[in-house]
């Protein structure tokens, strides 16, 4: 049987996984620098996990100072076919309430300063990669699954705006992003999502509900405390849903892959692609590029 491998990265207060089997932290450093922590290897059912923690342990890397690149990278190199991200967010509708699950299908991009760590090319390689439909949908089907199996209230589909932080929404803010239909807000996963496409990972977003972000002047405004109350509250059933995604990953026929989605997304001709830029795409696309 193929072997079945599961990456998962951890938003904010989720440092750790713990029921990993043959723990190991393994420090790594990529083309584009080292990620955010080390990362922690394992298993769990059978399935080889890398964990990681996106703000580093100790929540020590704003939104904006994230290695995005590097973080992808490590879970490329780690072999982790797929990626599942996991997000804390403000809510943008009423029905979707602190402690409850989205499993959103979209992205919105208000992000301004991270054009660098957005894409794996430039500098030599010119790619487009079909970004559509950006989340990679049998893998969000199947932490939908897994999250309601765990006993979350998780919700199927949504829009999640990424805004650039590090700063919450103003008040002006959040209610044009509510007039334009968006489920969630969060400074982190489209970054993720983006680069995973262009790895050829299959990538899927858990967001986990805090606040109302503060369109909803009734809860009052949204602030670290009690995003953090929240967090903790949920770090655990955040832990089982991931426990349930190893179960379900073990249990495929096939596992779930992106491989071949960049096939034709290389716009460069083979002999201008500088010598710099193969030594930094090798492992992403280097069997396209002769």
């Amino acid at each position: 049987m193929t072997e079945r491998t599961l990456g998962i990265i951890g938003g904010s207060g989720l440092y750790d996984l713990p029921g990993l089997e043959n723990r190991e932290l393994v420090e790594l450093e990529t083309p584009f620098g080292k990620p955010s922590d080390t990362v922690l290897t394992g298993t769990l059912h059978g399935v080889r996990m890398a964990f990681l923690p996106r703000h580093g342990r100790g929540h020590v890397l704003a939104p904006h100072e994230l290695p995005f690149r590097a973080n992808i990278h490590a879970m490329k190199q780690l072999g982790m076919d797929a990626v599942v991200g996991i997000s804390a967010v403000g809510s943008m509708k009423i029905d979707l309430r602190p402690g409850e699950l989205v499993l959103i299908d979209q992205f919105l991009d208000r992000t301004r300063g991270r054009t660098h760590e957005s894409t794996f090319f430039g500098g030599g390689c010119v790619a487009h990669a079909h970004f559509a439909d950006p989340i990679w949908e049998p893998l969000r089907q199947m932490a939908l699954k897994a999250a309601r199996a765990a006993g979350a209230v998780a919700h199927d589909g949504g829009t999640y705006l990424c805004m650039e932080g590090p700063l919450f929404s103003t008040r002006a803010e959040s209610r044009l992003y509510r007039s334009w239909g968006v489920d969630v807000i969060g400074m982190t996963n489209l970054q993720e999502a983006k680069l995973a496409r262009e790895a050829e990972i299959a990538y899927s977003t858990i967001a986990l509900v805090t606040d109302y972000d503060c369109w909803h002047e009734a809860e009052g405004d949204v602030d670290v405390q009690a995003v953090i109350a929240v967090v903790k509250a949920n770090a655990d059933l955040a832990q089982r849903v991931v426990v349930e995604m190893a179960k379900a990953t073990s249990e495929l026929e096939e596992p779930i892959r992106a491989a071949g989605c960049m096939q034709h997304a290389v716009m460069t001709a083979p002999d201008h692609v500088n010598p710099d830029a193969r030594r930094r795409l090798d492992l992403l696309i280097g069997k396209y590029l002769g």
